[in-house]
């Protein structure tokens, strides 16, 4: 990793942006530690371990658990740098597309097309799917408080669409409120870390042994162990989802060239070391193997099983406000995704997506479009679970795709490409080739079956979502938007659009 000496002009956001064919719209309000704090805050170890423990706990035990997110951690740092490095160079909302549109040699416009929609069905997913977790968690911690009271699919639909739309009207009404909650989120997540791990430590009486470590479970159904290890690996992965939110803030961000790399670095790196604490922290509480893996929430049984069920209650209380904050932040992300996505033409009723609010200064109806595009995603949970799965699944393959192709564009450009500030110098094309190598793997293992016998409530319904999404793509691209998508819009030279500023 290396940081060139920037001159002024690098630094001066403005410039850069006018330097890329874009006038400003939205207020620059993100410090460096705010935009690290919005990728930290959608990655969100305590969302991502509790709500896919349990699965590890069958496809490789403690020993994938473990070792497993030591080793993907690995990898996903080589693709937040090779991203970052990427981010250094094109500092906009439009992220991963328009990177992608200035990266390709040829066919710009339909590199840009596929990365915009990959990404975009990916987040919306990923608001779907945090949202489904919160409610699930906050029916777990009622049934916990009430005994009579029992979970149903219809009443966790309903809480996932009421806590998604309140996310929406936070980023419409209390803009400013929303970006000291993702500087609270921060804390709340440390803290949340710091009081989980210590009672999980001082409280129960047994604690597993030190080779437990090494324990190797496969409760997959299928007889191959190392298949099911390979499965395990995904609790990591779907983690690490969303860093690219500090790419998407970088129209928000100061001095942007150096501060959105920065925050998908030490977000990345961040989460790491405190996500392998929590998860040493919980595989060794773990009681009655059997039981927890068993259980329909197995960390929720490991707090409740060591602690007891009143400190249970109040450790399951901070990972669903950590589960909120990871919503919320996940919502804004998409907006300004959308936001950069319609502003150079890309989505039907494209100007009105990129609209500004004259009072918040913030793109209040891509906030909405964020919100009925994830609603509509929550609503086949009605009927079933699985289709709701099948849906959101899209949510980690079409982001890690979307993560893939400016990357593999960068590699693919060579020496021919300027980097920012911020950038891998001679590492940069071992990171990037690591990076894209582990990607294509890991979204194998994302569509492959995880659970045998083979049913229709265990198939994996992910390959036949991404087939559909980019059928659609590709049938909207030849018919109609080829002709007027050529990639990202100039909207004139410097001096033209520096004109354009909204003051």
């Amino acid at each position: 990793m290396s940081e060139r000496t920037a001159d002024p002009v690098t630094l001066d956001d403005d410039a850069t942006l006018h330097a890329m064919g874009y006038p400003r719209k939205l207020t620059r309000r993100f410090q460096a530690f705010d935009n690290f704090a919005i990728s930290f805050t959608i990655i969100n170890i305590l969302s991502g371990i509790f709500s896919s423990f349990g699965f590890g706990m069958n496809a490789g035990g403690p020993r994938i658990l473990v070792f497993g997110w030591i080793g993907v951690c690995v990898m996903v740092m080589c693709i937040g740098a090779a991203m970052a490095e990427v981010a250094s160079a094109y500092p906009t909302s439009g992220a991963l597309y328009f990177s992608a549109g200035k990266l390709a040699k040829r066919h710009k416009g339909a590199w840009s097309w596929y990365t915009g929609w990959l990404n975009f069905v990916g987040q919306i997913g990923g608001t779907a799917a945090t949202g489904y977790a919160a409610a699930t968690f906050i029916q777990a911690f009622v049934a916990l408080q009430w005994s009579s009271y029992t979970p149903t699919t219809h009443q966790t639909v309903l809480i996932t669409a009421l806590i998604v739309v309140l996310q929406g009207l936070a980023n419409t009404y209390t803009v400013q409120l929303v970006a000291v909650l993702n500087r609270i989120s921060v804390w709340w997540l440390l803290i949340g870390l710091v009081v989980i791990v210590s009672t999980l430590i001082v409280m129960p009486a047994h604690h597993q042994s030190a080779s437990f470590v090494t324990h190797f479970v496969n409760n997959t159904g299928f007889t191959d162990g190392l298949y099911g290890g390979m499965l395990g690996l995904l609790v990591t992965s779907w983690t690490f989802t969303g860093f690219d939110g500090s790419f998407h803030m970088s129209e928000e961000t100061v001095q942007a060239t150096v501060n959105a790399p920065r925050g998908i670095i030490r977000s990345i790196g961040y989460s790491a070391i405190t996500g392998l604490v929590l998860m040493l922290a919980l595989v060794y509480s773990i009681g009655d193997y059997d039981k927890v893996a068993k259980s329909s929430a197995p960390p929720v049984q490991i707090l409740i099983d060591g602690l007891g069920m009143g400190w249970a209650k109040a450790m399951l209380l901070l990972v669903i406000g950590a589960m909120l904050f990871c919503g919320l932040a996940n919502l804004t992300s998409n907006t300004r995704q959308i936001f950069a996505f319609s502003r150079d033409g890309a989505m039907p009723g494209s100007r009105l997506w990129h609209s500004v609010s004259p009072r918040t200064r913030t793109p209040v109806k891509a906030v909405w479009l964020a919100v009925a595009c994830s609603l509509a995603l929550i609503v086949p949970g009605w009927w079933s679970h699985t289709a709701f799965t099948a849906i959101v699944s899209v949510n980690v393959v079409g982001l890690f795709l979307a993560y893939a192709v400016p990357v593999f564009l960068r590699l693919r450009l060579g020496d021919e490409f300027r980097p920012g500030p911020w950038n891998l110098g001679r590492w940069s094309k071992p990171v990037g080739w690591l990076a894209v190598t582990w990607i294509l793997l890991s979204s194998i293992l994302f569509m492959l079956p995880q659970a045998s016998p083979i049913t229709v409530d265990t198939f994996n319904y992910a390959p036949i979502a991404l087939a559909v999404v980019l059928i659609v793509a590709t049938v909207w691209w030849f018919a109609t938007a080829r002709r007027r998508f050529q990639g990202p819009v100039s909207y004139g030279r410097p001096d033209e659009v520096a004109a354009m500023d909204l003051i």
